[in-house]
């Protein structure tokens, strides 16, 4: 297990404009990302946050490889955060006249099953139906030789699809490398270049590269952890394998310059940013969320634009955040954790302001839900800790089938809140859940009057 100690930390400098984050959040930061590297045994991490438009924070935390100490300007591999990018090649390649995003795949590529019903924009979209040509999250015995976007069409994309188009959302990295041919044959030169020349070097994204070039003792390396046991160095797959669907190398700092131009709506047309961040409808008018590349979707009460990678021992997180301009970005050297997603959530609560500030002078109250929870189920609650409403509630018969149906459970091995209090009609809402042995859980919403002693208002059980 890693114990990141201080000389492995590395700062870079953010811009003289910047409103760099307070010193007592930096030091929150360094202790939430040490403690996560400690528990986990992932490697390394690095984190880039955006504030209010600008970078504001860019550091390394632990060891890049068994040879190399973590430091801010090292790429790391992104993998499916490459989506993004190449979804919006194709756009900027509709904005050139050379293909629309309802031309079907069949009029570029040949061969490929039902081609001449799927559209771009469904490959772009997950809804192509198209077979994921790697769904493991582990490297599979083809993968241990190089490969080409053809090897992978004439083996993936010309099986029955797993549903007609459109109808579905199911993701597809096969889809993604057909996009990416497409947009190889209709600009004439290889997709990076492309991408090169229209995004990364107009950016000033210098550190951008493709990821199989990036499997050297100059970079970092990937590490994997089977069940428990050690943390190992992972073998790279062969050249090719990622391609269009992840085949990006980059740097946190330079992924938030891609971010803060989004936030920007600048350097690129601003209809293509509304048109990758709009969900797609199915054919049946129902959307997970997911637009072009990206996901828009609300996650812990705020509104995100954001995409998740994972590549051979590498896990990142990519978290835009529209309505306040702010991104957080978190890379890390492992694929065999939730590190990615735990500092995500963790940071939003040191940086970003609350979307709803916190009743956290009201508390959670456990002890009080855990006596009136007994009380019930003994049938002989407190009524003088109820409002009249709740009274009114609790009548025998509601008193009865709650004694009834919740006694045969047996004493709830713990009850926890969901969430932080809030506030609603004049009363303190919590949630909570009450956990029984066996798994069984049930969900528990109250409201209260505010203060230590507030009656309560409701206290309902039901099917979680």
């Amino acid at each position: 297990m890693l114990r990141t100690s201080a000389a492995l930390l590395t700062l870079i400098a953010v811009p003289a404009a910047a409103q760099p984050v307070t010193p007592a959040e930096v030091s929150q930061i360094d202790q939430l990302v040490t403690s996560t590297l400690a528990d986990t045994g992932v490697p390394a991490a690095e984190v880039a946050i955006v504030r209010d438009g600008k970078l504001v924070f860019n550091k390394a935390y632990g060891k890049a490889n068994e040879g190399l100490a973590a430091r801010p300007d090292q790429p790391y591999q992104i993998a499916s955060n490459s989506k993004q990018f190449t979804a919006m090649a194709l756009l900027l390649l509709r904005d050139e006249g050379k293909l629309s995003l309802d031309d079907h795949v069949a009029k570029f590529i040949p061969g490929i099953t039902e081609g001449d019903k799927i559209t771009i924009r469904e490959l772009l979209s997950h809804e192509s139906g198209l077979e994921d040509f790697w769904p493991q999250d582990y490297s599979f015995i083809d993968m241990e030789k190089p490969t080409t976007p053809q090897h992978i069409v004439d083996k993936w994309a010309k099986k029955p699809l797993d549903f007609q188009p459109g109808t579905r959302w199911q993701y597809s990295n096969t889809g993604y490398v057909v996009a990416g041919m497409i947009a190889e044959k209709v600009s004439g030169q290889p997709l990076l270049t492309y991408l090169h020349r229209k995004i990364f070097d107009p950016l000033g994204m210098a550190s951008v590269r493709d990821q199989d070039d990036t499997n050297t003792p100059a970079f970092p390396a990937g590490y994997h952890r089977f069940a428990l046991g050690p943390v190992r160095v992972a073998q790279q797959p062969g050249r090719g394998w990622l391609y269009a669907a992840g085949e990006l190398s980059m740097t946190a700092a330079d992924l938030a310059k891609w971010d803060i131009a989004r936030m920007d709506r600048a350097f690129i047309p601003e209809r293509d940013w509304v048109e990758q961040e709009t969900p797609v409808l199915r054919t049946d008018g129902r959307t997970n969320g997911y637009g072009l590349g990206v996901y828009n979707r609300y996650e812990r009460e705020r509104h995100v634009i954001d995409h998740g990678g994972e590549a051979v021992g590498f896990l990142t997180q990519n978290t835009v955040y529209p309505d306040t301009r702010d991104a957080i970005i978190v890379f890390t050297n492992a694929d065999f954790s939730g590190a990615a997603d735990t500092l995500t959530s963790g940071i939003e609560k040191i940086v970003l302001d609350n979307p709803e500030p916190a009743l956290t002078s009201e508390g959670n109250r456990l002890e009080d839900v855990r006596a009136t929870y007994d009380a019930l189920i003994t049938g002989t609650p407190d009524r003088s800790k109820f409002t009249p409403n709740l009274n009114y509630y609790f009548n025998p018969t509601t008193l009865g089938d709650y004694r009834s149906s919740l006694a045969p459970l047996g004493e709830p091995t713990s009850i926890t809140i969901d969430r932080d209090p809030l506030l609603r009609g004049g009363f303190v809402n919590r949630n909570y859940t009450i956990h029984y042995a066996g798994g069984k859980e049930l969900s528990l919403v109250t409201y209260a009057e505010p203060g230590a002693n507030g009656r309560w208002e409701q206290f309902m059980i039901m099917l979680k």
